[in-house]
């Protein structure tokens, strides 16, 4: 039986009861390792309790691994995104976090633009030396068959 399962503790009386995941439940989920998971934790982006000494995560700290997972997926530096996961706690109606996203993510876009230009580039130049290299092979080899000696007729 998964921890998550196991462990159901109430937010408040009277409350509905929280969903715990353990730190192998959240590694199966997103496929990711447990020392990953930990890596986030050393850097402050997420932050589980303890029972028993186990690390238990609730539904909020679940949400906020999605947000660093997707935050690296989308090329975002760790810091970036605890600056952004920070933002979250600080204003309630959250304008502020989503100035920064926003200006962040116009940021990354010009990033990429530029990158996409960049290997455009590159791809366009390994082409043209790739038919410049296909044309001296032809070249060469027009050429080493044009001084071979053509054998001559056999016996008659």
């Amino acid at each position: 039986m998964a921890m998550s399962e196991a462990l159901d503790v109430r937010r408040e009386e009277g409350a509905e009861p929280a969903q715990l995941y353990s730190i192998g439940d959240l590694s199966a989920e997103f496929a990711i390792s447990p020392r990953a998971i930990r890596f986030y934790e050393d850097h402050g982006l997420i932050a589980p309790r303890r029972i028993g000494g186990n690390r238990v995560y609730t539904h909020g700290d679940r949400a906020r691994l999605i947000l660093v997972l997707r935050g690296k997926r989308l090329g975002f530096s760790l810091a970036d995104i605890r600056e952004l996961l920070d933002l979250y706690d600080v204003d309630p109606d959250h304008l502020e976090q989503l100035r920064a996203t926003l200006a962040k993510g116009k940021a990354r876009i010009a990033e990429l633009e530029k990158q996409a230009e960049e290997i455009t580039l590159t791809l366009k130049e390994l082409r043209e030396i790739g038919a410049f290299i296909e044309n001296a092979i032809r070249d060469k080899e027009s050429a080493r068959g044009a001084r071979r000696p053509r054998k001559q007729g056999g016996m008659s």
